[in-house]
């Protein structure tokens, strides 16, 4: 095993004392088994923007902000400094989200330490104390993925009474723990009232929970959760207490075009009027 330079630099310093072996790898980032001043952990090595796989990236970063004014107009000029100062903030904003998710009671691992690049973690573990599965790797029964989904859905809910969304939620990036499942990978999140795309991102992780569950549960595909949820948000009503019916009663209502024509004819006539008032006066 070839032990990334990143991993050596923390060795270098004290904050690793062995890698152990490689957990997985994604696509943003390298997991690795690590013992760090004595405890058993995880290091997350995120790979260089040109190496990543991660695909449209641009629709997450909207709405994030540099730490100051230079560096967000280099952000937007795509200068190598820009480029690095983009790179900071891609990484620093899942250490952000898991801080922040953490205050409220969201399930993701506990932060040990960050630095140069490589993110300490705590090791999620099964019950018996080896590295937990991630959804897909299992096989559920009807009653467990119903379970799951309940767990899942009051966790996205959680997350977006927090303001976040987390952008890329699957059956791949959630872990199951031998006290529970344990959301990961979310240097994507994005601030649900600073991004456009928040809401369609919101919908795809909730069909993404529904479709996958729905496998061992049929009776999810026809769940509704994602538009009654944002629903709520939308409105200012949405709380961890919310609860939910997996329906959205739909307005079949046809819309009142005549009136919606009246109102701007009438709003067209008045700034006519205005105009022929005003030239009135300077004659």
């Amino acid at each position: 095993m070839k032990t990334p330079k990143s991993l050596e630099i923390l060795a270098y310093n004290g904050l690793v004392d062995e890698v152990v072996c490689q957990l997985m790898s994604g696509k943003e980032a390298e997991v690795y088994v690590v013992v760090s001043r004595g405890e058993m952990c995880c290091a997350k090595v995120y790979k260089e923007a040109g190496k990543r796989s991660f695909s449209h990236q641009a629709q997450y970063q909207e709405g994030r902000k540099g730490k100051n004014s230079r560096q967000a107009r280099a952000m937007g000029k795509n200068s190598k400094y820009g480029r690095r100062e983009q790179e900071g903030a891609w990484q620093n904003a899942e250490v952000d989200a898991l801080n922040r998710l953490a205050d409220v009671g969201v399930r993701v691992p506990r932060i040990i330490n960050y630095f140069g690049g490589v993110l300490l973690m705590e090791l999620v573990v099964d019950a018996q104390g080896d590295a937990a599965p991630r959804l897909n790797d299992l096989k559920l029964t009807a009653e467990q993925a119903r379970e799951f989904h309940r767990t899942m859905i009051s966790q996205i809910v959680l997350m977006l009474c927090a303001g976040l969304v987390h952008g890329d939620l699957s059956e791949y990036n959630v872990l199951v723990g031998g006290d529970g499942l344990v959301i990961i990978d979310l240097p994507q999140a994005v601030d649900a009232a600073g991004n456009n795309n928040a809401a369609k991102m919101l919908l795809r992780d909730v069909e993404n929970m529904a479709t996958y569950f729905g496998r061992f549960a049929p009776e999810l595909l026809a769940t509704n959760y994602g538009e009654e949820i944002w629903k709520l948000y939308a409105s200012g009503k949405l709380s961890p207490m919310s609860e939910l019916t997996g329906r959205v009663e739909q307005n079949h209502k046809p819309a009142d075009v005549r009136g919606v024509m009246r109102i701007i004819d009438s709003a067209r006539r008045d700034h006519e009027r205005q105009l022929s008032n005003a030239q009135k006066e300077t004659l």
